[in-house]
């Protein structure tokens, strides 16, 4: 089983949306996948149809002492299924600081989902934070929406600097540009050559559309929903690219 993580240190960036659809992406391509929604705000939950609320007690389950299999949610599409959100899971650091398990906890909690799916997906909570250093021991690729402005490239740099990784794990990070407007000039410019700070970005970006903001509405991908759409293209080719390097 493959992990992919959606992270970044800022909020509104299109976490939820990128694990959505590259989720859909894969199960299109004929992989069972599973998404864990990690954000206690439950956006990934709402989209694919999901509950909120895990049926038995958060510390228990990340502790684990009670199988986080029981709590998987199935959703409208076929081996596509759902860890749903908490509003507990705001207290996922305190937790995982808790757990016996030190920095590779995580790692050992997901591990048996290994036997059912070919691909896991984590919409992580935005902030610097203990799952932010436990995703570099669980995740085999931490892709990083970035919007192509420069707070946005000072968090990323940031979101490096408290992960202080080596090489080889540094190669696992991986930024790409979402929320593109090509109206804008600096857009346009980055699309083109990168800034150093977030080299080496994956090519594929998202581009700003209306029907990203009509999945939370109508609680559907965008393959189902605008099959046709540019975004739903942009990310049907991140995903390829994404496959490429797992």
């Amino acid at each position: 089983m493959k992990v992919v993580a959606l992270h970044n240190l800022k909020g509104g960036v299109g976490k939820t949306s990128a694990a959505v659809n590259l989720a859909r992406e894969a199960n299109r391509d004929g992989m069972p996948v599973l998404v864990w929604d990690l954000d206690a705000q439950g956006a990934s939950t709402w989209v694919l149809g999901g509950e909120n609320g895990l049926g038995r007690k958060v510390k228990k389950l990340l502790a684990g002492k009670s199988p986080l299999g029981e709590e998987v949610q199935h959703t409208a599409w076929e081996r596509l299924d759902l860890l749903p959100a908490d509003l507990r899971m705001r207290e996922l650091d305190r937790l995982l600081d808790s757990a016996s398990g030190g920095d590779k906890h995580l790692k050992r909690l997901i591990a048996p989902f290994s036997e059912e799916y070919a691909l896991l997906i984590l919409d992580c909570p935005p902030g610097l934070s203990t799952l932010s250093d436990q995703l570099v021991r669980a995740a085999d690729r931490i892709l990083v929406p970035t919007i192509p402005s420069p707070l946005s490239v000072q968090a990323f740099s940031r979101m490096m600097d408290h992960l202080d990784l080596g090489k080889r794990q540094r190669q696992r990070v991986a930024p790409f540009f979402n929320l593109v407007d090509r109206r804008r000039k600096l857009h346009r410019e980055w699309l083109e050559t990168p800034p150093a700070a977030i080299a080496p970005a994956m090519q594929s970006w998202i581009p700003y559309a209306s029907d990203v903001e009509r999945m939370s509405l109508e609680c559907r991908p965008l393959a189902d929903l605008a099959p046709r759409s540019r975004a739903t293209l942009a990310y049907r080719q991140l995903w390829q690219e994404l496959k490429a390097t797992l």
